[in-house]
């Protein structure tokens, strides 16, 4: 087998190459451990706006959907939430506001509030569902946690979600 300088050089700087690829897409991957590959335009994770809620004497650490295309992407594509993370989402107009979990690949419980933050409804959904979850009543905003949250805390229908951003 004859080996040529060209050769040499290109086998060489293929030994270089690929070691830089793999840690290069190890490190974009590691940037956002809550997030698969996001589709081209979606917001990662980190780039929205946060609120500091609480219900009851729960913190409870917000991403901030107050926008259509916000709300359009939620929480789909994450692979999982901190303990006590969650998106709020913020309407403008005081109505039925229905979700369902197309493209969302962790179960979560939603809370359906008034403009006051009173907890109207609690619903739980499947990952990866098109099933609509609706409230009985209108509301202006939408909380959803992982699932099981607000039972596991005792955060019942009646109760205020406090800290909740104004809508634009």
């Amino acid at each position: 087998m004859r080996i040529t300088l060209r050769s040499l050089v290109a086998r060489f700087a293929f030994a270089i190459a690929l070691p830089v690829a793999a840690l290069s897409f190890v490190a974009t991957g590691s940037n956002d451990a809550y997030a698969q590959q996001m589709p081209p335009g979606a917001k990662q994770p980190g780039d929205f706006p946060r609120a500091k809620l609480t219900a009851g004497m729960f913190v409870i650490d917000a991403a901030v959907a107050a926008n259509d295309a916000d709300r359009e992407q939620g929480l789909m594509y994450r692979t999982k939430l901190a303990p006590n993370e969650g998106m709020i989402f913020v309407f403008n107009e005081n109505a039925v506001h229905c979700f369902w979990m197309k493209n969302t690949l962790i179960p979560l419980s939603v809370a359906f509030m008034r403009a006051d933050g009173t907890i109207t409804d609690i619903d739980e959904m499947q990952a990866e569902t098109t099933s609509n979850h609706c409230p009985k009543n209108n509301g202006v905003y939408v909380l959803e946690m992982s699932k099981g949250w607000f039972t596991d805390k005792g955060i019942k229908p009646g109760m205020k979600i406090q800290g909740l951003p104004a809508p634009q």
